[in-house]
């Protein structure tokens, strides 16, 4: 199965290392490509992916859905782009 979800705030590798490493924690995820310039996470499964699961944890590392944006996940984009280029 893929799920591609389009996120905002991403904007380096940090940001990638961030939600790869979040999405590959997601139960059945066996594989995630993300593209820099467009925001656009595509993530593969043998099984069915809890769609809901991975875009409340994405929003939580300030990572929303694209078109639900808000100041406060912005923010906190900005720290796990830095936690990020730390791993």
């Amino acid at each position: 199965m893929e799920l591609n979800i389009q996120v905002e705030n991403l904007k380096c590798g940090g940001c990638i290392n961030t939600v790869k490493k979040a999405v590959l924690n997601a139960q059945g995820v066996k594989d995630v490509e993300i593209d820099l310039e467009t925001g656009m996470i595509t993530i593969q499964s043998a099984n069915e992916i809890n769609e809901a699961e991975i875009v409340q944890k994405l929003a939580q590392l300030g990572y929303p859905k694209v078109g639900e944006n808000d100041l406060g996940k912005k923010i906190k984009s900005y720290v796990s782009c830095a936690i990020g280029k730390l791993d």
